[in-house]
């Protein structure tokens, strides 16, 4: 291999390096410069185009027109996420064998972090995110390029795994590991429980479809034979992968979380509704059967718990978040209501109909600190509703004061920065943002009606103070604070604004929502700078202004500021005479 050429399509290495500080830069005119030579590559190429370098010259094409300006956010978001969407499936896809691994898995092994694979699943199945969001996938996916592949580049150790589509040969198998026998048997049986669970979904929804022909009701929705073999088969293939492999495939996307389309099938709205965390019946009926038959003590708890865990990872309140909380609820209830003995004087023909759509016949013995704890580390909207129905059915239970705090903990993270004005929390401990907000809010009332009071306390005592001893002129003194001095300067403040009154430069009593404007403009100011101007004004020069300075500070009035110490004249960079010469040519309006 120490001998082996390769065939490049640049002229030279200082070529491929001018190009790489041309993309990395900030001048979108060098960015252009950098994609017009990759297409000087790609032509030379062909279909032979390292992937990694395509990637970032779609990236780098984004940002060049995000930069112009010309583009709206909702376009931006469009040509972010194509970009970002085709850089997890190309390079993910470069490690895919015949047997479907889960994405998630391939981007931890190539340490792509795992709020990117969110990012890309946001953008191609649910709501679009933000773009904000979008221009820190960006960055991220720009700096993981830089690290993974022009980096090694640089250090001339390239790998053959950055080749094209078309380069799907035998250098691509020894790059990897090889996987061992175990971890080959794993593989096999998680890809035949894949296509399992995928034969059972496509048989429930085909049940659906034929209801939806008829006209029946789903209450007819029935099992078939087929169903039953393949609730068997899953049932016998997940006891073979084992509680954690089964979960996780489970929780992919398609079987427990439901794409887009086929909420759209099954004629369900993709808006989550945060306040109802029932799973949609039709949906619900679906994944009944099977879930029944899975029900176990090891098996409920390894799925409550890898949806918790799944939940804290959610970076938003998407659909995947939404069908989460509803599970944990649907199943946290389901347990507690399969060990109730209520309803006891029924017919057998009642309970008979309301045991075929319970979740489950029996009840399990669930570890619920283990749960709560999963619960508080993955704080969501959901998270107060869920926690409180952890500590109604935990046993034993915590103490009632331990449940309040938790539960006020919760709100903490959850709350949307909004309080109600109405509620009283002045006998309400202050655990929350709201009941501080509130206890502000109430301290600077009373502090400027005590203003207002020491105020007219102090006009009315202005004769009996000349009349009071030294020492009780100096404690009265000592007894005023900053208060007192705000009063001070509101006052001052109404009686220039009378004295402005009438005048040109009158201060307005209009409400301005000032953070409209920006820094140096006011309402109705045009863009010529002489509309400030007045029509008549004087002129003083900066001499005499110091001269009126001067007469005032012999008025008695004090300095604004301290004495300062003469400075030798040989620091100085002008003389006296010449700072008196620069004065004289300033003037004041």
């Amino acid at each position: 291999m120490a001998g082996r050429r390769q065939v490049v399509a640049w002229l030279s290495k200082a070529e491929w390096e001018q190009v790489l500080e041309y993309l990395y830069s900030r001048d979108c005119k060098l960015q252009r410069d950098a994609l017009h030579r990759i297409s000087a590559w790609k032509s030379r190429y062909g279909n032979s185009m390292p992937l990694a370098v395509e990637c970032t010259a779609d990236l780098v094409r984004c940002k060049i027109l995000d930069m112009s300006g010309g583009m709206g956010a909702e376009e931006l978001v469009l040509l972010y996420g194509l970009a970002l969407v085709r850089f997890v499936n190309l390079i993910t896809e470069r490690k895919q064998k015949t047997v479907a691994i889960p994405l998630r898995r391939l981007a931890n092994e190539l340490k792509i972090p795992e709020w990117v694979v969110n990012l890309r699943h946001d953008l191609t199945h649910g709501k679009l995110p933000k773009l904000s969001m979008c221009r820190k996938g960006w960055d991220c996916v720009m700096e993981w390029l830089r690290r993974e592949y022009w980096s090694r580049q640089l250090g001339n150790t390239p790998s053959t795994h950055w080749g094209s589509d078309e380069e799907k040969t035998e250098d691509t198998e020894d790059v990897l590991p090889p996987l061992s026998v175990k971890e080959q048997k794993k593989q096999t049986l998680t890809g035949k429980l894949r296509d399992a669970l995928r034969s059972y979904i496509s048989e429930q929804f085909k049940i659906f479809q034929e209801l939806q022909q008829e006209e029946k009701s789903m209450k007819q929705w029935n099992c078939t034979a087929e169903l039953e073999w393949l609730i068997a088969q899953v049932k016998d293939l997940s006891r073979q992968n084992g509680p954690d492999t089964s979960v996780e495939t489970l929780l992919e996307e398609g079987f427990l979380i439901p794409t887009t389309k086929q909420l759209s099938t099954l004629k369900i709205e993709k808006e989550a509704n945060t306040e109802n965390l029932h799973v949609p019946r039709t949906f619900f009926r679906i994944w009944h059967p099977l879930l029944k038959v899975l029900h176990s003590q090891v098996f409920t708890q390894e799925l409550l718990e890898t949806m918790f865990v799944s939940l804290g990872q959610c970076t938003d309140q998407n659909l995947r978040a939404h069908y989460l909380s509803c599970w944990i609820y649907e199943v946290l209830l389901a347990n507690q209501r399969a060990g109730d003995k209520k309803n006891t004087q029924n017919s057998h023909n009642q309970i008979t109909a309301k045991n075929k759509w319970k979740l489950f016949t029996h009840k399990v013995f669930l570890q619920w600190k283990r749960l709560m704890q999963k619960c508080l580390e993955s704080p969501c909207l959901a998270t107060p509703k869920l926690l409180q129905l952890i500590f109604e059915y935990m046993k034993p239970s915590i103490p009632a004061d331990t449940q309040e705090q938790l539960l006020a903990l919760c709100s903490l993270y959850v709350q949307k920065g909004e309080y109600d004005l109405s509620v009283d929390y002045r006998d309400q401990p202050i655990y929350t943002v709201e009941s501080l907000e509130w206890k502000i809010k109430q301290d600077s009332k009373s502090r400027a009606y005590n203003q207002w009071d020491r105020a007219a306390v102090q006009e009315e005592g202005d004769q009996e103070m000349s009349e009071q001893t030294e020492d009780d002129e100096m404690a009265t003194e000592e007894s005023y604070d900053e208060e007192y001095f705000d009063v001070i300067n509101t006052k001052i403040g109404a009686e220039r604004r009378a004295a402005l009154h009438g005048t040109a430069w009158e201060v307005s009593e209009e409400l301005v929502k000032w953070s409209e404007y920006p820094l140096g403009l006011v309402p109705g100011q045009t863009e010529d700078p002489g509309c400030l101007l007045v029509e008549n004004y004087s002129e003083m020069s900066v001499l005499e202004q110091q001269g009126t300075e001067s007469q005032m500070n012999g008025h008695g009035f004090p300095m604004s500021s301290p004495a300062v110490a003469p400075t030798p004249s040989e620091n100085l960079l002008w003389s006296q005479s010449e700072l008196n010469e620069i004065k004289a040519g300033l003037r004041l309006f």
